[in-house]
Parts: structure tokens; C-alpha cells; sequence
């Protein structure tokens, strides 16, 4: 049975815990010019489509959040996730005034940072590491493949040396590491994807998150494919991919995510991905049947 994020939750809080999407106000190497201007070829808002919107304060913000979520969550304990774009890029002072206020939010049991292993100084990890010693902090990982072919397509703007260096300087710092991956990315055989599952198992890394590719309105994947250059999976393929990449990773990894949510309302394809609870109880209904794997994707 593969480990899920709500055992994990469980395990570590003794109930479970809600995450909240949240806003720093950072930008990204690949939008400011310093690497590109046109971000990642499949990202529309910097992966924060649901994240809150900012506010003037941080504490403000998670209180917006919580009360979307508030009706599901009767525990009424959050992780603070900073979401969109790359939130470790920028000064430092400004990461420890927004960390260090979300992490003092009584209601908040941990930190959940989304950035990229190209944008992780010594002065960043070493601020993870402190707010690590008052509430656990975990840090997010955009690797989305190993294969270079693929992350030169997709604009991701860095070598698979730079994540394998910072998965090893973040778990040196003792801060627990969630892996991004995509399936489904063009051009990529189910054998390059269950490469990529087993390298992110092999990592070193806590948690990984799995990711169905999603082509939304107004980014250049869109045009891509829109100009027939690749198709995008079925459900059952993906599920059967799915399974795989489950086998491939250590029984003690958490699996974070099994799917993903792209917004509706930008979303070009694959049109199936729109009713995620259907997916959901697909992807529950092959695990029922897969002696490997058995356990709930809910």
C-alpha cells in the first residue's frame, strides 16, 4: 500500500490537516528576464490558480483561505502553503517577514514552500532551517522530469544537477522535500516517465506530487498543441502510468498528489481532468484491484 498524505498527516498531527494556498508576492527568474519572460511553456499563474489573493497581510490572507475550507476541515489546523511562483526568489528579509508570520499563526502547524532548486541561496536554506526548528517546514520542488530534452521544451531553465544539489543541501539543513513531477509532458514515453518516478524515489526526497499535464488557455503549450505537435493522454492511459510510477517509488514515500486540478475555465485538454471526482474514483478503482498498490486516492 503506498503511503498517502493524509496518513501522513495523521501520523504527524494525529488528525488531518487542510492545506492553504497562499501568495508571497514573488516573481521567477523565467518571467523577470532573468532566465526568460515567457515562464515554463505550460504555466498560465505561476501553479496559483487557487491560491488566496494577497493582502496586506499574510495573517489576513490565511484567514480569507481558511474560510473557504473552514466547513471541511472541523480539526481547524492548516498548513501555510506559499504557492505561487517561485517563493524563495527574492531578498531574505522579505521571506522571513512572511514565513515567520504565517508560521506564528496559532492555527497554522507548518510551512509548506513551493520554489525552484535553481532559487535556494545558503542564507534561504539556513532561514528554512531555523523556522524548521519552531513548526515543520517543507519545501516543494518543481522538477516536473529528469529527462533534459524534455526540460529544455518545457523552458524549465536548469540541469538535473541543480535539483539533485539542492534536495541534498535542503535535507543536510534537516527539511523535509516534496518532488513536482508531470505526466504526460510531450514527447515523453511511459518508460521516460516511470525514469523520472524512480530517480525522484531514489532522491532522497520525502514526498513526491504527481501531476497530470494540463493544457490551459493563453500559454504557449497551448499553442502547441492546438497546432497538432502532441496529444495528451486518456484517463485510462493515465491511470495505467500512474500505477506504475506508485510501484517504482519506496513504500515510505508520501505520495502528496495522484492527479491535479487545472482551472476549469482555462482548460483546453485534456477535458476528461475537469471532473475530478470521476477521476478520483477511477484511479480508487484500479488501485482496489492492483495487490502492489491498494489504497485510496480520496
Amino acid at each position: 500500500m503506498y503511503r498517502s498524505l493524509n496518513d501522513e498527516m495523521k501520523e504527524k498531527f494525529g488528525q488531518k490537516v487542510y492545506k492553504l494556498a497562499l501568495e508571497g508576492g514573488f516573481t521567477c527568474p523565467n518571467r523577470d528576464g532573468t532566465l526568460g519572460t515567457r515562464g515554463c511553456i505550460f504555466c498560465l499563474g505561476g501553479s496559483g490558480d487557487f491560491a488566496e489573493k494577497l493582502c496586506p497581510s499574510v495573517t489576513e490572507q490565511i484567514e480569507k483561505a481558511k474560510g473557504r475550507v473552514a466547513h471541511k476541515n472541523p480539526s481547524g489546523k492548516y498548513i501555510a502553503y506559499f504557492q505561487s511562483f517561485t517563493n524563495t526568489y527574492g531578498p531574505v528579509e522579505k521571506m522571513r517577514t512572511l514565513f515567520g508570520e504565517a508560521i506564528s499563526h496559532p492555527d497554522v502547524v507548518g510551512l509548506s514552500v513551493g520554489t525552484r532548486p535553481d532559487c535556494l541561496s545558503e542564507e534561504t536554506v539556513e532561514l528554512l532551517s531555523d523556522l524548521n526548528k519552531i513548526k515543520p517546514v517543507w519545501v516543494e520542488l518543481g522538477l516536473q522530469t529528469i529527462h533534459e530534452k524534455t526540460a529544455e521544451y518545457i523552458r524549465r531553465g536548469y540541469h538535473l544537477s541543480v535539483f539533485d544539489d539542492a534536495v541534498s543541501r535542503l535535507k543536510k539543513a534537516g527539511i523535509y522535500v516534496v518532488v513536482h513531477m508531470i505526466i504526460g509532458l510531450p514527447g515523453e514515453t511511459p518508460e521516460m516517465i516511470w525514469e523520472t518516478a524512480e530517480y525522484i524515489g531514489k532522491s532522497g526526497a520525502d514526498g513526491i506530487k504527481l501531476q497530470l499535464l494540463h493544457v490551459l488557455e493563453g500559454t504557449d503549450l497551448a499553442d502547441d498543441f492546438a497546432a497538432g505537435k502532441f496529444s495528451v493522454l486518456e484517463m485510462e492511459e493515465y491511470i495505467s502510468v500512474l500505477e506504475e510510477c506508485i510501484r517504482r517509488i519506496p513504500k515510505e514515500m508520501t505520495v502528496h498528489r495522484l492527479t491535479g486540478d487545472g482551472s476549469k475555465r482555462h482548460l483546453v485538454a485534456p477535458l476528461w481532468s475537469a471532473d475530478k471526482k470521476r477521476v478520483l474514483n477511477a484511479i480508487n478503482l484500479a488501485f482496489e484491484k492492483d495487490e502492489v498498490i491498494q489504497g485510496s486516492a480520496l
